[in-house]
């Protein structure tokens, strides 16, 4: 499988990314914990179908620590026992979010007090750019069709 476009070597397209990567950066240096920025672009991959940034985030967060368990069972975070109730809130926006055309309303004014009960206002505001990026990140890779499996962790810096 090849991208339809070496969008990574368009002037146009490298410019983009700078312009994502640089508003991504400012998300990772932010106090919403690291753990919680993987987890959240992992569950927002994987609605969106994106096997690109779904292979890197994985990758990612498993080379920073993250555990094969809780990785494997983010798609079922629901179910599962090995998330805090933090990460849950943090998942719960982030599939509301990403499915936003799917609700008649958006993010739920539920989903958006629970998530406030843990995190404060430079996180929540973290978290909501965190979500604006990756879903575009997603939606590039996904209409471009670029290749998913080859990511090395760190590779892009």
């Amino acid at each position: 499988m090849e991208a339809r476009l070496d969008f990574f070597g368009s002037p146009l397209g490298g410019k983009v990314l700078r312009h994502l990567n640089s508003a991504s950066k400012a998300v990772s240096d932010s106090t919403l914990p690291a753990a919680v920025q993987e987890l959240v672009k992992l569950r927002a991959s994987q609605i969106n179908g994106c096997g690109f940034c779904t292979d890197m985030h994985s990758k990612d967060a498993a080379h920073a620590g993250e555990t094969q368990q809780r990785l494997n069972l983010v798609a079922a975070w629901r179910e599962a026992t090995v998330f805090t109730d933090a990460e849950r809130a943090a998942l719960e926006l982030a599939e509301q979010a990403t499915r936003i055309a799917d609700a008649a309303g958006g993010v739920t004014d539920d989903a958006w007090a629970n998530a406030a009960k843990h995190y404060d206002d430079d996180q929540l505001a973290a978290l909501i750019s965190l979500l604006a990026v990756i879903n575009a990140y997603n939606r590039i890779n996904v209409i471009n069709q670029q290749p998913a499996g080859d990511y090395q962790p760190g590779q892009f810096g």
